[in-house]
């Protein structure tokens, strides 16, 4: 009896105890939301982060404009030993490694591969491609490791790899030219796989860049419409892809098969590199490298052959202005000279 009196007084002890945590947990008050109007004390994240990169761009670029910027260009970047098994290259990297090392201009074939159940059937299995835009050297049917490589390499997954380093790098511009063998609607078909692409597609037309000129480097950054794409073709401008001969000026791309003519002349007969138009620059991409490449000759070409033709034979071709683009093969290499296609890039970017 005194057993359960005891129990029955702790009972009692304890049930006003628990019912108050009950109630005082259920009862805490929720945070209300700011009323419509008040002022608060933080800006939102996005905002800050807009602004500080805002900040960032303007510190790097100041008010440059985008005709008044170089960018180191690879030639030819897909055919790498990294991407896939090239017999043949014009870069040693990847073109994930090409951006990694300061890369802003790459240049990609782009052609239609047709499925080919032969391929498949004499390469055991190893050639099982679907039909689908690939980056080739030619014919993408013709020479393994010549004209094509296996593992084959999708534009749209090339172009993958460029917007998710944008998306890393949100500082960076890039900027990529298409020797284009294909239709207008399968490279649209290609260019919708490729994610998060059309948020960072810069389009010339709604720029207004005809009648307002090329839009400042931190401005494209601060947009972040931070990818411009250039293609041979006229016929895809509505996809935002521009048509490099009403945009740019061009030289022509060979130095020969010595590696000798320096000399710097238009790509176009009818496009002059010292082309004026009233209100607007066009960009100029230059070439520098030779009829077949090779580390040994680009490493000849790559250093003080290249600064030296800037200033003595492009700068005068063009009418006093420098590249937005300098095109080279195997890009990290040099002539010992001290000077190398990124130092060149540099130079350009801090002449005033």
């Amino acid at each position: 009896m005194l057993l359960w009196v005891r129990w029955r007084a702790l009972v009692c002890l304890l049930v006003p105890a628990l019912v108050g945590t009950v109630t005082t947990a259920t009862a805490a008050p929720r945070p209300v939301a700011p009323a419509a109007g008040a002022a608060t004390t933080a800006m939102p994240p996005t905002t800050t982060a807009s602004t500080a990169a805002s900040a960032a761009a303007a510190a790097r670029w100041g008010d440059r404009r985008l005709d008044e910027v170089a960018f180191l260009t690879t030639h030819n970047a897909f055919t790498n030993y990294e991407d896939s098994r090239w017999s043949s290259v014009n870069q040693s990297e990847s073109v994930r490694a090409q951006l990694d090392n300061g890369v802003r201009g790459l240049s990609l074939d782009t052609h239609w591969y047709e499925r080919s159940t032969w391929l498949c059937i004499i390469s055991f299995g190893s050639d099982c491609y679907p039909s689908d835009v690939y980056l080739c050297h030619g014919d993408c049917k013709t020479f393994a490791g010549a004209t094509y490589a296996l593992p084959r390499q999708t534009f749209h997954g090339t172009m993958q790899t460029v917007v998710d380093f944008l998306a890393a790098h949100p500082q960076e511009v890039v900027t990529v030219f298409l020797e284009d063998y294909v239709g207008a609607d399968q490279l649209q078909a290609s260019l919708g796989r490729v994610g998060g692409l059309q948020n960072m597609l810069f389009r010339a037309d709604e720029w207004g860049v005809r009648e307002h000129g090329w839009p400042k480097v931190a401005d494209l950054v601060t947009s972040g419409k931070r990818l411009l794409i250039f293609s041979d073709r006229s016929d895809r401008e509505h996809l935002g892809v521009m048509y490099d001969k009403s945009w740019t000026v061009s030289n022509y791309w060979s130095l020969g098969d010595l590696g000798n003519d320096l000399s710097c002349v238009t790509r176009w007969a009818d496009v002059p590199l010292d082309r004026q138009e009233p209100g607007f620059r066009r960009l100029f991409t230059m070439s520098h490298h030779r009829n077949v490449p090779t580390v040994l000759t680009a490493a000849l070409d790559n250093g003080a052959k290249l600064r030296n033709r800037i200033a003595d034979q492009c700068r005068s071709a063009t009418g006093g202005r420098d590249p937005n683009f300098v095109s080279v093969d195997f890009h990290r290499l040099s002539d010992g000279s001290g000077h190398t296609p990124a130092s060149v890039v540099a130079e350009l970017n801090a002449r005033p």
